[in-house]
Formats: C-alpha cells, structure tokens, sequence
C-alpha cells in the first residue's frame, strides 16, 4: 500500500494545545456577553481547522487529561510540582471545548490515572500496527520518543499554535542529534524543568548527546559513570537515581487500555445543528465558516443568506439627497467622515439602500432641516462627527442609536473598539476594510454609506440583545450625555500659557535644587529616575530595609518609598520625594500647556466608554490627574481661567454622594437621620461608634470613621484599613465591628449586592446600567476576593455617575431652552465647571443648583455646593 492510499490518524493533545491558545491569544478580546473567556478555545478550534483542511485525517482523536494526579505522581509525589494553578480565566474552558468537539463529532478521550501524552501514544503504537500514517500533535516535547517512519510529531512553535512544526526522524536527529527513541534519554539526563524533574547538575543537552553518542544508550552511561571524569562525572554517580527516575516518569505508556482504538475513530460528518448552537454561545462567527470548509461540510441552503451584500450607494445631487432623506421612513443610518475636525463625506442608509455624498455649503443647505430635526438616526461613535457639523456651521439632532455605546453597555469591561469589531460580533460578518499597511490598497473598505447601511444593521441585531433597562440607560442618559459632553468640548476651557509657564519654572528650579541637596546627601550624583539606580543607594549603599519585591530587584515606587521614610527617615529619601513630586507637577503642567489651542483654550476629550462603572474620563489632555490635596497642587487649577466675554466660573459639586447613595440603597435609619438632620455625616456617625456626644467627636475620630465609611464603599478590609489609618489591625476590627453593630443595614447589603451579583453574574445602578462580574464565582480566590471588592462598588459608583450624567444633561438642555449664553466647561469626578455669562449668574446658579439636586429621587437629599472665582481654584468651594 503507497503512503498516500494509507489511512491517517490524527491525535491531539488537547490540554497541551488548548493552554498554549490560551496563552497565544489575548484574553481581554475573547470572552462572550456572559463574561466565559473563550480565548483558550478559539486558539485551538483555529489550530485543529487548519490542520484537518491541510492534513485531511481519516481518523482523528483528541485526548485530554483527567487531573494531575496519575501513577507518576503517585511515584514522585513532585512530579509537575512547580506549575502553578491553572489561571481561572482558562479554567471552565476545556468543558466547552469538549462540547465544540462532540458537536464536530471528533472522540475525545480521557483515561484515570495517565495522561493524555499516554493516549496519545497508545493510538499512535495500534495505529502504526495496523497500517497508519500518524500524526500526534502535542506541545510536549515528550511525544518526541514516539517519532518514526510511520509516526510524524506536529509540535507548536513559541508564538503559539498557529505554527506547527514537523518533526520526522531526520528532523529530530537535525535538532537533536540522537534519534527519536533516544531523547527521553537525554531528558533524564538534563532533567525537565517543566515536569519537575531535576536532572544531573551541569549536564546540558550537549553533554548528554555526547555520552550518549559515546556509550550507546542510557544504562551504558550509567554502567559507566565510572568512567567519565571532572566534576560532571562526580555529579552523575551522585544523581544516578534520579536518573533512572526520570527515564521510568517520562517513558510514555503504549498500552493503556482504551474504550476506542483507531478504527472506531474514523472521521464523521459534524453535527451541523449542534456547532452551530456552541458556537452561537460561545459567539464565534468567524470560525464557523472555516469549520464547514475544512470538514466539507456543505450547509444548508438558507445559510449564504445570512451574510447580506452591502448595497453599491447612489450619488444623489443636493436637493435629491434632501428629498430621499424626507422620503425614508423608520431609522435612519448616518456616517460623517471627519477629516481635520471637519466632515468630508456623508453617507446614509435605510434597510435596502444607501446614498452618500461630499460635504458642501450646498448640502449642508439642502438637508440642515433634516439634520436637525427629530428623525431617528443611528451612528457609530456619534461624538465625533456631531462635533465635525458643529464646527462647519452646521447642526443635528436625533441620534436615536450609537452602536459603540450600546456595545459598550452591553460588554463594558471589553468593549468593542470598532464599527468593524461590532459587526463581526453582532451580524458573524466581515465590514469591508481597506489594508492599511499598503499604500495601494487591493481592495477598497465599505463606504460611508455602506457603513451607515453596517450600524444599521448592528443596531437592530444590539437591540434583540439588550436587556430593557440597559436600553433604557442608552437612551435616557447615554445618547443625551454624548450631546452635552460634544458642546463642551468644543467649548474648551480658557488657560493661561504665563501662569502655567511661570508656576512650571518654579518647579524647575526646585527640583534642580533638590537634585543637588540629593546628590549631597550621599556624596556623588545619581540619575533620580533610575529605579536600578535608586535601588543601589537605598538598599545597598543606605542599607534601609528592601521594599516589595519585584522582577527587577525592590519596588521604588512612590507609596513604597512614603512608607520608607514614615518608618526609617534619611535626608536622601525625603529630597528624593519632594523631588519626585516637583518633577511630577512639572510633567502635568507641560501636558497641559502643550494642549492650549490657538483660541487659548484647552479642548479636552471626553471618554464616554473608557471606564466599566460608567464614570466619564478625559484625554488629550487627561483633565482628572489634575491634583488638589496641597496648597501647590492647587496652583495648577488657577490657570484655569474666565474666558473672553464671560463674567466668572462657577463650579457645582456633589457631597458626599456615594455615601447618600449607600444610605439609599442599604436604608440603614442611621445614615439616613444623619442626612436628613443635615449633621455633619462623619461626625454623627463616629458620635454612634465611639459612644459619645457629636460635640466630643475629635478629629481622629472623625478621620478614622471617614477611612471606615468610604472603605467600605471599596471593600476595604481590616488590614487595608490598620495600613490607611496606621493603626493596629486588631484596633481596625474593632473598629469595622462597632461600625457595623450601629449601621447592621450597610452591612447586611453590602453581603446581599455581592450575593445577588453572584447568582446574576453582574451588578446594577440604581437606573439599570450593568456591569458583568464572572469571576464572583471563580475557584481563584484572589480573582474572586477582587470581584467581591468591585461589586461592592459598582453598583454606588455606577449610580453616582448616571446622576452625575443625568444632571449634566438636564443643565444642558435648560441652558438653552431659557437661551442662556453661559455653558459648561467641565465634568471632573463629580465637580461640574461652568462659565457664566455676564448678567447670567442667578439664573446660571438657579439652574445647576436646581438640576444636580433633584437629578435623583434617593430617601435622603443630593447636597450640592456652589463656588464662585475668576479662577477654576479661587471658585473652589
């Protein structure tokens, strides 16, 4: 029989290949809705797809392990001692691959007490036996002893398993330089990092291929250790054991007793029905068609139809585009290309039908009216391309729908990034794009009205999916917030290049000097910035105690050196902290300058989808690392100025609102008197905690209850808190205990929202936004106690930014209908900055006071505190 009339059987290492995946592939971009990581399992499924189209077994299996218990371990209780637990992320993934492999009726096989490299080689001994060409495909370099003229190893290179090599004789005596039967010997002498076997000291794989090359094989090696002389001849007598050890460990098991053997594993056709069902859970829509090609599978006719043709969009001139736009019905699709802050092209698409067209004054004239009136229309990242209107004179209105915020409320801890991801995940299809690495692209990527036709299609696909109340914070809060959050961009805020300039030359200066009373202070000069450095003069030369521990020696990082000097003070230490601390207002102050746009404003962006819990950020610059704890911090803040033609800023911001939130959500009767009486929060409850009067409440009482209230809102525990506080961890107990047996109701549902999230799989506001918590339930405690931690917070944080938002819109909207020219600047945590306009500061007041204070409906009231300043510092309040 030729080698190409023989059958071929094909067997995998499935735990070996699946970790390797796991690893290959980022585990951030692979996970479904429910928050399964599935990276381990997609790795894999792509591997095996390749490889069956380009081998084309007739038999195949894919073996598993059971556990890390086997008779190895029973041997050697340290055999594979050393790996560390599987990550929680990979763990509950090999049970769906299994499934993805019984629906593409693949055996899997497993077996007690062995491991999958001994299936693996059983299959491969019956399968040369009976007339097969095998191939074992394994990430352990094991499996090499089971290479022959019949039996070929396909074995995944570092980058992953997207490349495997092939290992026949000739390629392992290449490599090696013994054949295949001889490199468990090598293994036993070098020893095996990975499965813990320690192998002979000094004796790398040159050694052992030469004394193999020299003695013939292993046991005339051993026989003859005698003979080999130096210091690598003394440390083989000594280790002669664990030689023998290891060579009984790694040989593998041709004879394990199987429940299938290779005839019984010919390959069958998958279950269409059923891999469709697995993978529409686990959303892979790209893999699905690979997997029918590769198995030939041929698909039912109704299939092709799912990846629907964008349509080719009209070029209709200025008032036919007007009229086509007046003549559509329902939603309306709506993409601005933006080039330079300007809009270049726009497209628009109904169900079966798109038009587009450049920007012009004509167009713009011929559908302003559409454009700002009330039709739906649906978009992909709206923010942009609202602001690209504004700037050339025009207006809109009517964003019904963004595709990117709702995929982010539906996956906020992994958004999609693009129009491009959404329609892969949502419609199992490909957006056409451009290459953009050619300069010369071959193919040209969907146009604008083609990508108007893609959000439509996305947006009907997101609103099957997305439950009622997160639609319902989409439209109530997000797409309004976009808007507002648009106009102040554009806006800016006024800063002064001189104050900024003249504040960054005084830190200059200062940190030269500081530099210099450093250097002094041990005698020579260091570079200040250098952790290596910095570690040589500290530990070595200063001889303080060592820090954390990291890969690159002690941490040098700010709170571990602030720790260093509370606990052993040196001149060096405290001149290397003010230093740091100049040299980091410095940094800020330049980021800052350098954004200062020709109309001397500084235009910040802000970052709707850049956090899990639904609080705004900002970029370019980032406005929120601004600091405000010391007097000089502060000083930044005064070149934030009034601009040209208002009168004063007014800042607005809210007190204490996470902790009126935790009085609403947990109805604890104390938090709530204690808002309602308008006493002042952390001196009514230490008052409660520590037995005595308000009046007699210090103020390290008043500081450790503070610590106490806000911990809580974050999972604080007793040891985070004795380290906060600098206090005893028994004395935190204590603390934690008598908070709790005077406010039992924060306890009892901080306990509940965590349980509840555990059965739900996520957290919710107060309004419906939700954010996913899989980990609540994973076998890793640290991953799970991190996800306790957060969802205590998720769900009061959450909710302070969804009143924040809703506020924000509210003033917004009420600015304009009363036709106010004073408008919102900034959004920072929870401090709202508005510039007024001359005449305008009672209504201005009026209505941020107004709209921030009944933005929620909470049992007890929203405290809002207003200041008044020329400067964003001087309104501080």
């Amino acid at each position: 029989m030729t080698d190409s009339a023989k059958p071929t059987l094909l067997v995998v290492d499935g735990h070996s290949l699946a970790y390797r995946a796991f690893y290959a592939l980022p585990v951030e971009n692979f996970s479904t809705k429910d928050g399964q990581h599935t990276n381990g399992i997609y790795g894999f499924l792509s591997m095996l797809v390749n490889l069956i189209k380009a081998e084309q077994p007739t038999h195949m299996a894919v073996a598993f392990d059971t556990s890390r218990v086997s008779f190895r371990t029973r041997e050697y209780p340290e055999y594979k001692g050393t790996r560390s637990e599987s990550p929680a992320e990979f763990r509950g993934q090999i049970p769906l691959l299994q499934e993805c492999l019984a629906a593409m009726s693949i055996s899997v096989l497993t077996k007690e007490d062995v491991e999958a490299d001994d299936i693996l080689a059983t299959l491969a001994t019956q399968g040369t036996e009976a007339g097969y060409t095998v191939l074992v495909c394994s990430g352990d370099r094991d499996s090499i002893q089971l290479v022959n003229d019949q039996v070929t190893l396909l074995y995944p290179s570092v980058q992953g398993v997207s490349q495997l090599k092939r290992y026949d004789p000739a390629a392992v005596y290449e490599k090696y330089g013994v054949e295949p039967a001889q490199y468990p010997d090598i293994a036993a002498l070098v020893g095996e990092t990975s499965d813990n076997l320690p192998g002979v000291p000094k004796v790398g794989e040159k050694t052992a291929v030469k004394w193999l090359n020299q003695f013939g094989s292993l046991d005339a090696i051993l026989d003859g250790a005698d003979q080999i002389k130096g210091v690598v001849g003394g440390n083989l007598r000594d280790h002669l054991d664990d030689v023998r050890r290891n060579r009984r460990l790694n040989r593998l098991l041709t004879d394990v007793e199987l429940p299938l053997g290779p005839a019984d594993l010919a390959v069958r056709p998958i279950d269409e029905v059923a891999v469709r069902d697995i993978f529409s859970r686990l959303e892979f829509r790209t893999l699905l068609p690979r997997v029918f090609d590769a198995t030939g599978t041929v698909v039912a006719e109704e299939a092709p139809e799912q990846i629907a043709t964008a349509p080719e969009p009209g070029q209709p001139a200025p008032h036919e585009l007007a009229a086509w736009l007046e003549a559509a019905t329902g939603e309306i699709g709506v993409t601005v290309t933006v080039e330079a802050g300007l809009p270049r092209r726009l497209g628009f698409a109904v169900a079966d039908a798109a038009v587009e067209t450049g920007w012009s004054p004509e167009v713009a004239a011929a559908i302003g009216g559409w454009l700002t009136s009330d039709a739906p229309k649906v978009l992909c990242d709206a923010k942009p391309q609202y602001k690209a209107l504004r700037r050339a004179g025009a207006d809109a209105a009517g964003v019904a729908y963004d595709v990117l915020i709702a995929g982010w409320l539906a996956r906020p801890s992994f958004p999609d990034k693009t129009l491009g991801h959404l329609v892969e995940r949502y419609l199992d299809e490909k957006l056409p794009e451009a290459d953009p690495a050619q300069l010369v692209p071959e193919h040209d990527g969907a146009t604008p009205g083609q990508l108007s036709w893609y959000a439509l299609r996305v947006a009907r696909a997101q609103r099957d999916r997305l439950p009622e109340r997160v639609a319902g914070v989409l439209a109530d809060i997000e797409l309004p917030t976009l808007v507002a959050l648009a106009e102040m961009e554009l806006a800016g805020v006024a800063v002064s290049h001189a104050v900024l300039s003249e504040f960054s030359g005084e830190l200059g200066a200062r940190a030269d000097a500081l530099a210099q009373d450093a250097y002094a202070a041990i005698g020579r000069e260091v570079n200040l910035g250098s952790p290596k450095q910095l570690q040589e003069v500290l530990f070595d030369e200063l001889e303080l105690p060592k820090t954390r521990k990291t890969k690159t020696g002690y941490t040098t990082d700010a709170g571990a050196l602030a720790t260093l000097q509370e606990t052993n003070p040196h001149p060096f230490l405290d001149l290397l902290l003010q230093h740091r601390e100049a040299t980091k207002l410095r940094q800020i102050i330049e980021s800052l300058d350098v954004a200062i746009a020709s109309d001397r404003r500084i235009h910040t962006t802000y970052l709707q989808t850049g956090s899990q819990t639904g609080r705004l950020s900002s970029t370019d610059p980032n406005l929120q690392n601004i600091p405000v704890r010391t007097e000089e911090s502060r000083r930044i803040r005064t070149a934030f100025e009034v601009g040209d033609g208002y009168e004063t800023l007014l800042t607005a911001d809210y007190s204490q609102i996470e902790m009126r939130i935790m009085a609403h959500l947990s109805e604890d009767p104390g938090l709530i008197e204690a808002f309602r009486t308008g006493e002042d929060l952390h001196r009514f409850v230490g008052s409660r905690v520590f037995g005595v009067t308000p009046a007699e409440v210090t103020s390290a009482m008043r500081s450790k209850v503070k610590a106490m209230s806000y911990g809580l809102v974050y999972g604080l525990s007793a040891f985070g808190l004795s380290k906060q506080l600098r206090i005893e961890q028994s004395e935190a107990k204590q603390l934690m205990a008598e908070y709790f047996a005077r406010f039992g109701a924060v306890r009892d549902y901080l306990r509940a929202s965590v349980e509840q999230a555990r059965i739900d799989g996520y957290t919710e506001t107060i309004y419906g936004r939700r954010r996913p918590f899989p980990d609540l339930t994973s076998p890793n405690r640290v991953l799970r106690e991190n996800a306790e931690r957060a969802a205590l917070n998720a769900p009061i944080q959450g909710s302070a930014a969804d009143i924040m938002k809703i506020a924000l819109v509210r003033i917004h909207r009420q600015f304009r209908e009363e036709h106010l020219a004073s408008r919102m600047l900034l959004q920072i945590h929870d401090e709202l900055v508005v510039e007024v306009a001359p005449g305008e500061w009672d209504a201005a007041e009026r209505i941020v006071r107004g709209r921030m204070g009944d933005a929620a409906e909470l049992t007890v009231p929203l405290d809002v505190q207003i200041g008044r300043g020329p400067n964003w510092d001087a309104a501080a309040h």
